[in-house]
């Protein structure tokens, strides 16, 4: 009786899991194949909205797959953006650095290759047409933002430990998309002066957001591999599990009153 109840158990476990599909796939941009990851859940049949995830400046790695499978059970199609080309990802912060460089240095080519996931998301059919929103983390978040910026047409946006300084300009009624930003107050990456900066050019944009602030938090505190990072390394990084925890409800509330 046991045997059969674990074998029972065992087999709607499996067809739960079996529903939630994550696959590396490729898309264009230009004239480089870009390589990131879709998540869904395959048991939903009606279409949903879409999530676009730019992941931190390692590239398109475990982490960026992982948070897409959390907006898959969530009930999201998610695509994990590779903003590098070719799927490159970097294991320290000289390449990384050197990645990062060439995308934030270069804003028509971070534009188009934003473009082309949402896009090749928006393409998908099993995504709400119209309904789309992105979420960044660090180097990510910097790219989201400015994004937003630019007028990309997303209706959601979060930034979590990300940049915040930019070169852009905005006026007044530029940004349509509404905003929630996570960061971490003791995060020497992003000091306070960078933090009152955004603030006052949103208000002066008239923009929709929230800023939420963590006290004694610091950078990348939504990855749980910022601790070996940040040993490794040297980098003034540190996980932090409420804020972590936090940041995501209010993303998942976020984007349910946000998206269709």
């Amino acid at each position: 009786m046991k045997t059969a109840l674990a074998l029972s158990l065992l087999f709607f476990t499996s067809s739960a899991l079996a529903a939630l599909v994550g696959k590396d796939v490729t898309y264009q941009a230009g004239d480089t194949v870009m390589r990131g990851h879709l998540a869904y859940d395959d048991a939903v049949t009606d279409k949903r909205a879409g999530v676009l995830v730019v992941p931190e400046w390692w590239g398109v790695n475990d982490y960026g797959r992982k948070r897409a499978r959390m907006l898959a059970e969530a009930g999201y199609v998610a695509l994990v953006v590779d903003m590098y080309g070719n799927g490159q990802v970097a294991d320290n912060p000289k390449d990384a650095g050197a990645l990062a460089g060439s995308v934030n240095k270069n804003p028509p080519l971070a534009y188009a290759r934003f473009d082309a996931a949402r896009r090749f998301l928006a393409a998908q059919p099993n995504v709400k047409e119209g309904e789309i929103a992105a979420l960044g983390y660090c180097f990510g978040g910097g790219v989201v933002l400015n994004m937003v910026r630019a007028g990309m047409p997303l209706k959601a946006a979060a930034s979590y430990h990300g940049v915040l300084a930019t070169d852009m300009a905005v006026k007044p009624g530029d940004i349509k998309t509404k905003l929630r930003i996570f960061h971490g107050e003791a995060d020497p990456l992003v000091p306070p002066e960078q933090v009152e900066a955004f603030k006052t050019e949103m208000d002066n944009a008239k923009a929709d957001y929230m800023f939420v602030a963590y006290p004694g938090v610091r950078h990348t505190f939504t990855n749980r591999a910022a601790d070996s990072y940040a040993a490794q390394f040297g980098l003034p990084l540190k996980y932090d599990h409420a804020a972590d925890t936090d940041s995501w409800t209010r993303t998942l509330e976020f984007l349910k009153a946000t998206l269709k």
